[in-house]
């Protein structure tokens, strides 16, 4: 199934959850899960809130549903950049359920290269060296869907946007996921996407966050507003409309504040 299949929300939703193993490299409980129901069986990322590792910055058991806002958000800017997302019961209590993405492995995204072996195109973000002390570049391919993703990244003050959360799907597409570290009402932003320093929003950029912001402004009663209340406190609610106004008042993607590590380490 993909993420653009319009029954994937309900299943996710109310299909049956089989746990089939755990990716061991993710701080927080993950499991890779299965997920069926009138036969029809996708593979899905499950997250109970009871394995959140606790943080010193963000509420203790709020990581699952900020995965659900960052879900919300995209869908309602029209971008489609995070795979559906939901918030259930499952085997080990309530958390996140998100469709599993299958990766184009002959497409990367994001990389570390030597200086001279940058592809064409590309935009570099960080110089440094590797682990030999040799010169290295971190760098990322210039597309819309990843000026995008970075536009989202700004609006969801997203605190741990590595190279390896930017996945190319087999279907074409670009999305982003490990969205558990969002939406605090302080700057966090830190992310590889920072290739387009105070180059003008493109105008698909503009007109996602137009849309956006319309769903934000139209109150709390219904919609968008309504769904993210859910998940955000309003204080949080607050700084993400100031977010998206302010990005969409100056019409340019920002440069680091330097008042906070503009870069996730590991950088993947």
């Amino acid at each position: 199934m993909l993420p653009t299949d319009p029954a994937a929300l309900d299943l996710l939703r109310d299909g049956r959850i089989e746990v089939k193993g755990r990716l061991v490299e993710a701080s927080n409980a993950t499991l890779f899960v299965s997920v069926e129901a009138d036969g029809v069986c996708a593979d899905a990322v499950y997250k109970p809130i009871r394995g959140e590792r606790p943080l010193w910055d963000f509420p203790d058991g709020t990581l699952a549903g900020r995965e659900v806002a960052s879900y919300l958000l995209s869908e309602g800017a029209g971008w489609q950049l995070v795979p559906p997302t939901v918030l259930r019961p499952g085997p080990f209590g309530p958390g996140m359920v998100q469709l599993w993405v299958e990766v184009d492995t002959g497409r990367d995204l994001v990389d570390v290269v030597a200086p001279d072996e940058v592809p064409d195109g590309w935009r570099p973000v960080l110089r440094a060296r590797d682990r030999f002390g040799d010169p290295a570049v971190l760098v990322h391919a210039d597309q819309a869907e990843l000026r995008r993703l970075a536009a989202l990244d700004i609006v969801i003050n997203n605190a741990d946007r590595k190279g390896g959360h930017v996945l190319a799907g087999v279907d074409g597409a670009v999305y982003g996921v490990d969205h558990g570290i969002c939406l605090h009402h302080e700057d966090k932003l830190r992310t590889v996407l920072w290739g387009w320093l105070d180059e003008p929003l493109p105008d698909d950029v503009v007109a996602g966050l137009e849309r956006l912001l319309g769903g934000l402004r139209r109150g709390s009663g219904n919609g968008l507003a309504a769904e993210l209340a859910e998940h955000l406190t309003r204080k949080e609610r607050q700084a993400l409309l100031e977010r998206a106004e302010r990005l969409l008042s100056t019409r340019r993607f920002p440069s680091p504040t330097g008042d906070w590590p503009a870069i996730p380490w590991p950088a993947f």
